[in-house]
């Protein structure tokens, strides 16, 4: 099946000079935690629910130790301001996992964007280091130089990307190659690790599109997310710290086959 997009609403609205916004799961799922934060923030609206049957063969545990299939959906918000873009979101649980579906659902968000009239493509991600980045950067590239330009001028984002990063993989890099419109991904460094959130790179990545596109949006609620997420890694790191040395212990008082005390 190919991916078959379900309006939410009786009729499409009429947008003014609309961004589309990408943030599916990736690299610390940098671009999933800043649309997921727009959408809440800006109060935005469900415009489309996304399926396909080449979705990832698995389901989700919630909080109410309950299953939930994934799910992928495109949001809205309207300004009513005529000096500002109206956005749409694309947000989700999974994105394709293979080449076809991945081009296929990519063709589906592009007609979307055409029949929407939208102006500009942002595609979000995350840039994988061996160390968690203490100011993380923000690197820029795009279809055209023109729209490189654009979200650099003034920005932190840098256009200096070549030799930082190989392909990008998946949405976020297939959008920009496809799109006949001005498309830009904005890839924020974070730690290369399946179980790390890229919350800080998210937060440079919103200072950039607030500054860009006038959000208005209160990081402050992030930070209180930043500070916790960092109480609980320190937490996590010490224990695994622990965990180590007793190990490292255990082995070595068993290679000795004696007692021995550990001053460290």
């Amino acid at each position: 099946m190919k991916w078959k997009l379900t309006l939410k609403e009786k009729n499409l609205p009429k947008f003014n000079n609309p961004v589309f916004l990408e943030g599916l799961p990736g690299m610390g799922n940098v671009g999933k935690v800043v649309v997921d934060f727009l959408v809440d923030d800006l109060k935005a609206k469900k415009l489309y629910s996304v399926f396909s049957n080449t979705m990832p063969h698995s389901v989700f545990v919630n909080d109410k130790n309950l299953v939930e299939l994934s799910s992928i959906n495109i949001y809205y918000k309207k300004f009513n301001d005529k000096k500002k873009n109206d956005l749409i979101m694309l947000v989700g649980d999974v994105q394709p996992i293979d080449e076809e579906s991945s081009y296929e659902f990519c063709e589906a968000i592009l007609d979307l964007c055409h029949k929407t009239g939208c102006k500009e493509i942002i595609t979000l991600g995350g840039i994988g280091l061996q160390d968690v980045p203490k100011t993380p950067k923000v690197y820029c590239t795009g279809n055209n130089e023109k729209i490189v330009k654009k979200y650099t001028t003034n920005t932190k984002a840098t256009s200096k990307i070549y030799g930082v990063v190989g392909p990008i993989v998946g949405v976020t890099g297939l959008l920009v190659g496809l799109a006949k419109i001005d498309a830009i991904a904005l890839l924020a460094e974070t730690i290369g690790h399946p179980m790390y959130l890229g919350v800080k790179g998210a937060r440079e990545i919103l200072k950039i599109l607030e500054k860009k596109l006038a959000l208005k949006v209160n990081l402050k609620e992030l930070d209180k997310e930043i500070t916790g997420l960092e109480k609980e890694m320190l937490k996590t790191t010490q224990e695994l710290a622990e965990v180590s040395n007793d190990t490292a212990i255990n082995k070595l008082k068993g290679k000795l086959k004696s007692e021995m005390s550990y001053i460290g």
